[in-house]
């Protein structure tokens, strides 16, 4: 193992490993170090979906440009990470929610991401078993999608470590070395890293690694709930491409893996704050009863497996991105409360350039995302949570 690099970057999940990739990318001496195997935290539990509709400038900006990325990153990676533009489909109940729904169409226009009011009968043409009576109307994006998050952090390692990343896998960083309010290095129950700049990407241990430093766990206040998935035998490729989500229905959403046909279905349902990880038989039942509201065909399907990840979450489920003042050297990009993986592309360049080059042009808004606003107390809106 390495004594020194430039950079550490701590949490080995599709934000950690793409920050590692992008570093060393502008040729910057790169070590990343992961307690347990890559992807291991949130990233390999997600949904697989990426979306540009939220309900703030802010989120969208950054997911209209992390598309491009996504777009792009098979082909920059030399590694195919089955990104598919498949789309979101959110469906309103009542006419207050129809109303929401223009609201929202309205302002992902203004920013270019064409969102369009779509009748019942249309969106039982984009989802041909949806049970499209029980709604009044849907919020359609045909340029949202889905990609692999096992295939896009082996692919983000892959190309960090051509690029002379080094990645340690269950190595746990015990203390991070701090003197006279500057950054030294970090301790790991395999030795001493020395290192004058730090990225905690940890997400929902992003406190721990906060109280290592001095910063205390409630500086940045990221609390891990409990969220669990349920995924069926393969259908018939294109049944249910989107996402598909009635979000009256307790944000309850079904979507098609996008490589072997099955289809995941998860709810808003959560619990804690917790790190327990025990998948539970209520979640099973309450989330087939929603999924099979929303797709009758699924009473007809068996279900192969179920597991539970977490979302790890701020006040405000933003989540905190960019340079901590109180520390030199000290960086995070944590508490992405459920969309980590969708956002690690351009949260990934951003974060490189924010520690090379001082500024960069991806469209991260670094206010909206400041780790102190939570000591300020300041909240942002809260982002919209679902897939």
């Amino acid at each position: 193992m390495k004594s020194k690099a430039e950079v550490i970057v701590i949490g080995g999940g599709s934000t950690g490993t793409s920050i590692a990739y992008h570093l060393a990318k502008l040729g910057v001496d790169v070590v990343l170090i992961e307690k347990g195997y890559l992807g291991s935290g949130s990233t390999f539990r997600c949904a697989t979906g990426i979306r540009q509709q939220f309900t703030d400038e802010a989120n969208i900006m950054l997911q209209k440009y992390n598309v491009e990325r996504w777009k792009r990153l098979s082909e920059e990676l030399e590694y195919d990470v089955n990104f598919k533009q498949t789309g979101y489909l959110f469906l309103a109940t009542t006419e207050e929610e129809v109303e929401a729904f223009k609201q929202n169409i309205e302002l992902h226009n203004k920013f270019g991401v064409p969102t369009r009011l779509i009748t019942p009968e249309e969106a039982k043409e984009i989802v041909p078993l949806l049970n499209a009576d029980e709604f009044l109307a849907g919020q359609w994006n045909p340029t949202d999608g889905k990609a692999n998050p096992f295939k896009t952090v082996f692919a983000f390692a892959k190309k960090a470590r051509e690029l002379g990343a080094e990645i340690y896998e269950y190595t746990e960083v015990t203390d991070v070395i701090v003197e006279n309010k500057e950054v030294r290095g970090v301790k790991t129950n395999r030795g001493v890293i020395k290192a004058d700049v730090i990225v905690n990407a940890a997400n929902a241990w992003a406190p721990i690694i906060n109280e290592m430093a001095g910063l205390g766990k409630e500086f940045i206040p990221i609390k891990p709930y409990k969220h669990q998935l349920v995924k069926t035998e393969p259908l018939k490729e294109g049944q249910i491409e989107p996402l598909v989500c009635p979000p009256a229905w307790n944000d309850s959403y079904v979507i098609q893996d996008g490589e072997d046909g099955g289809v995941l279905c998860g709810t808003g349902i959560e619990h804690g704050p917790t790190y327990d990880m025990t998948p539970t038989y209520d979640f099973l039942r309450g989330v087939l009863k929603w999924a099979t509201r929303i797709i009758p065909a699924l009473k007809y399907v068996h279900i192969l497996r179920q597991w539970a990840g977490f979302y790890a979450k701020t006040p405000d489920s933003n989540p905190a991105i960019g340079k901590i003042h109180h520390i030199s050297g000290f960086y995070i990009a944590a508490g992405f409360s459920g969309h980590g993986f969708m956002m690690a592309p351009g949260v990934g360049e951003a974060m490189a350039d924010l520690i090379v080059k001082g500024k960069t042009k991806v469209p991260l808004d670094w206010n909206w995302y400041d780790p102190h606003r939570f000591e300020r107390g300041e909240l942002r809106s809260t982002a919209f949570q679902i897939g």
